[in-house]
């Protein structure tokens, strides 16, 4: 049985459900104030105005997001201006991939405050670094926490609470600068959101002042189980949540099939995701990674979603499951590591062995939180069944 057939059986009650009273409420007040309930898009990664202008025109009329993400475009203030008045004029919603440490390049702060102004709710905000929690389990350039920078007793003792604090405050510490600062060329944050994708440590990431995270369907990862991580941190924290559909294969053609393509995009879209964004890059073709049949993909799950308009999922529907406070493992296979600092302990294999056994019973329904005090009203306000790490009969 392919993916989606699975997929579309386990989710065939949920779509059936009723919408719970607040979100019935959520779906009034976005179709009030003209909000999409899902933003179907594009990363535009690679160089070029007159080429990212190009793609605009191919996806405008089966798309809404834009994420410009080319160095090129974003660190020069007169190619960003043409770039983002472009996709304004075509109807689309945007993010922009800034760094308030890009010095030199333009007055940041200035061109926010005017961007505001001029484009208006199209311009959601600041799309901000790449993969941070990635970085950190594969001991990657932005490896926020490391040997040099904790205590040697730290690393003797498995101390995850104090590398989830020194990443916290190491992550808020560039955040912030995106919020305030009293350096001419650094940012502030307004009424925008700021956003990133990952494949690692998503919760820890909710943690931050960052507002959304893109989990990611990429390379083996199970779709299921990047979903129920992401979504639980989502859902836990309060804040939105979406996928970057990435790289397959690290060498041409990068990207999954086209029909691959469309199922996890359908697959995204039932369990919740507010955001859908397609990353494009390298530019290989005409049109980055993407061919035809990627485009005839795009136009059939446009259709799909203005013919099947998504009904709220009633969270009291899904199963949780509780990991232990701060336990930064990567969740890739049963001995990946935890927090890029130390190999899997003894309750790896049994986290493992649970969530792929929940996986299988109860499907998309699953999502996984942790067990912090600051999250646990929410938690236990949203979840109809929650399952620890610890209990050996459920």
């Amino acid at each position: 049985m392919t993916r989606i057939k699975i997929v579309l059986t386990l989710l065939l009650i949920g779509i059936l459900s009723a919408v719970s009273i607040s979100g019935l409420e959520q779906v009034l007040k976005n179709q009030q104030s003209g909000t999409p309930d899902v933003f179907v898009g594009i990363d535009l990664a690679y160089d070029g105005v007159e080429d990212v202008r190009a793609l605009i025109d191919r996806v405008k009329d089966y798309t809404n997001l834009i994420v410009v993400g080319s160095f090129d475009i974003t660190f020069n203030e007169t190619k960003l201006d043409a770039t983002c008045q472009y996709i304004y004029e075509n109807g689309l919603y945007f993010f922009v991939y800034l760094h308030p440490r890009a010095r030199g390049q333009f007055n940041q702060t200035r061109w926010l405050e005017r961007a505001r102004d001029e484009f208006g709710s199209r311009f959601l905000g600041i799309y901000a670094f790449d993969e941070i929690g990635g970085h950190q389990v594969d001991r990657g350039r932005w490896m926020l926490v490391n040997e040099t920078n904790v205590a040697e007793e730290t690393i003797k003792t498995r101390n995850y609470t104090d590398v989830a604090d020194k990443y916290l405050a190491r992550l808020d510490g560039y955040l912030k600068e995106y919020y305030e600062s009293t350096q001419p060329y650094y940012m502030h944050r307004g009424n925008l959101s700021i956003i990133t994708a990952d494949y690692a440590l998503y919760w820890f990431t909710y943690n931050s002042l960052c507002d959304v995270v893109l989990g990611e369907y990429a390379w083996n990862l199970s779709r299921p189980l990047q979903t129920a991580l992401v979504r639980g941190a989502a859902t836990a924290h309060n804040k939105e949540w979406g996928v970057m559909l990435t790289w397959t294969y690290y060498n041409s053609p990068y990207m999954e099939s086209a029909d691959e393509l469309y199922d996890d995009m359908v697959l995204a879209y039932l369990n919740g995701a507010k955001y859908i964004v397609v990353f494009n890059y390298p530019k290989v073709s005409d049109y980055g990674v993407l061919t035809e049949e990627h485009f005839d993909a795009l136009k059939r799950f446009w259709q799909y979603v203005n013919s099947n308009p998504r009904k709220v999922d009633v969270t009291k529907q899904r199963v949780t499951y509780v990991l232990p406070k701060d336990y930064g493992w990567g969740f890739r296979r049963p001995d990946d590591n935890i927090w890029g600092l130390w190999e899997p302990d003894k309750l790896s294999e049994k986290i493992w062995n649970d969530i792929n056994r929940l996986l299988n019973e109860s499907g998309l329904y699953l999502d996984i939180v942790y067990d912090d005090s600051k999250y646990w009203e929410n938690v236990k306000l949203n979840y109809g069944q929650i399952i620890f790490w610890n209990q050996t009969e459920f």
